[in-house]
């Protein structure tokens, strides 16, 4: 039989330990501390920027920011200022609801109930002018419910 024989690891082969230096690990803290700061800093910064820019733009409007055909309001013509950019128009008195889910408003106009325009819009926000008597102007769009759908992209008032 052969004898058993114990084996030591060489001391090179075994893990080396050191001290562990605790003015290191406070030096690491501190500097983890104070980018933590900066960071935190940079966040707000660019926070306030941005509610700057923001409020800035909000309070510009349609101004010179606006792309050209962009919905603007001037005293009576509201919406999109080329008259030429929407060929159908009609006039009437503006009133709330459609049919069956077609249109949002009417135009009510001369001739009774089969020459109301029935209509919607992307641009315009057509409560503000809910009972006033207008022309209003835009793109004509398939309907199945009623005579006449329009997208409007210009009102004039009267």
């Amino acid at each position: 039989m052969d004898s058993m024989r114990i084996t030591t690891p060489h001391p090179a082969a075994s893990p080396v330990l050191r001290p562990v230096d605790m003015k290191d690990q406070s030096q690491d803290m501190n500097t983890l501390k104070k980018d933590a700061r900066v960071v935190l800093v940079v966040y707000v910064i660019l926070l306030l920027l941005g509610v700057g820019t923001g409020y800035l733009l909000s309070q510009k409007g349609s101004g010179p920011l606006a792309p050209k055909g962009t919905p603007v309001s001037t005293n009576k013509i509201i919406g999109v200022q080329d008259a030429s950019t929407f060929k159908d128009c009609a006039t009437g008195t503006i009133e709330k609801d459609g049919v069956e889910g077609e249109g949002t408003h009417k135009l009510v106009r001369d001739g009774g109930p089969s020459q109301t325009a029935y209509l919607v819009s992307s641009i315009i926000d057509m409560d503000q002018y809910v009972g006033l008597k207008a022309k209003v102007c835009g793109q004509t769009l398939a309907a199945k419910k009623v005579s006449w759908l329009m997208d409007v992209g210009r009102i004039e008032l009267e």
